[in-house]
């Protein structure tokens, strides 16, 4: 069987094509497990995962639990807010105590950019990453660019416009550099200060009018604004905000064309995206959700396969 060429996801910045390619064929298998009356294999019953979240989650959490369960694999639930981290632990002295339970893979979350590489350096497992800070989300970018490729044949020559909170998102820069590798052109339209600086070195195109975009695209990834990663007002008010970058359905219904709306979720309803657009079936956020669980199967089982038992 073929391998992944890395021995972590961390990011996609670290992968290639061909890795991709192999972790969507392995997710067409899976996508057709958990259609099963009985949605549970075998595959890693002697596989031991640790679930760090250092931050909050509740998809993502759960997406990583179900993927885990259906496989077989023991779990070991480990969440920041409950744990000695708040009396001072520190990361490795953390991950080493769970180790040392003998776990073979390790699923993290971290308010931290490069925790996932910083780990990946220091103990012995496969490390995936769940999030790091505003830097990667290398399963979502997956899940997303899988959900395109279901709906749309395939990601090559597609248009994709992200929609939103640029600057905060980890989802944007790992769903940039996935859509990229598979040959998508890219456009991101936000408010300029939610846009980062050097956003063109990757090879993207700035649109700052919404409906020009969304004139221009086949898919639009909408991205929520994240409050909680601001320390200061980056635009003066929501309702301005939603005015102009807000998606309903009416402007919809005005484009010269269907596009494909998707969103990672949690949806701000009203703000970024109306009811009537997210429950649409121009919509796919509910695809992207099941989607999440067979991609995440495929990591996991990927990773697993690489791992020598004694």
């Amino acid at each position: 069987m073929s391998q992944l060429s890395v021995a972590h996801l961390i990011g996609i910045k670290y992968l290639n094509k061909n890795d991709i390619d192999l972790i969507f064929k392995t997710a067409d298998h899976f996508k057709e497990v958990i259609n099963r009356p009985i949605k549970k294999v075998p595959s890693l019953r002697d596989i031991t995962i640790a679930n760090l979240f250092f931050e909050n989650s509740t998809r993502t959490k759960l997406s990583f639990e179900l993927a885990e369960k259906r496989l077989s694999a023991d779990i070991i639930n480990f969440s920041a807010s409950q744990s000695s981290v708040t009396k001072g632990e520190t990361l490795i002295d953390t991950v080493n105590n769970i180790l040392s339970m003998k776990v073979d893979i390790v699923v993290m979350r971290h308010p931290n950019v490069g925790a996932g590489v910083f780990l990946s350096q220091h103990i012995d497992a496969k490390i995936i990453n769940a999030g790091d800070g505003t830097h990667e989300h290398p399963t979502q970018a997956l899940l997303d660019s899988y959900s395109i490729r279901e709906k749309l044949g395939s990601v090559k020559g597609k248009k994709v416009v992200i929609v939103g909170d640029i600057l905060h998102s980890r989802v944007a820069l790992s769903n940039i550099f996935a859509l990229k590798l598979q040959g998508a052109e890219v456009k991101v339209c936000g408010p300029t200060t939610l846009i980062p600086k050097h956003i063109k070195s990757l090879g993207v195109e700035v649109e700052l009018n919404l409906k020009k975009a969304l004139e221009w695209c086949d898919v639009a990834n909408v991205l929520r604004v994240q409050n909680e990663r601001m320390d200061v007002n980056y635009f003066p008010s929501t309702r301005e905000y939603t005015q102009l970058f807000g998606i309903d359905k009416a402007l919809l219904n005005s484009l010269n064309k269907e596009i494909i709306i998707m969103h990672p979720g949690p949806i701000n309803r009203g703000v970024e995206i109306t009811s009537d657009v997210a429950d649409s079936t121009q919509s796919i956020i509910l695809n992207q959700v099941e989607n999440g669980v067979a991609i995440r199967m495929a990591v996991i089982y990927l990773l697993a396969q690489q791992i020598k038992r004694n």
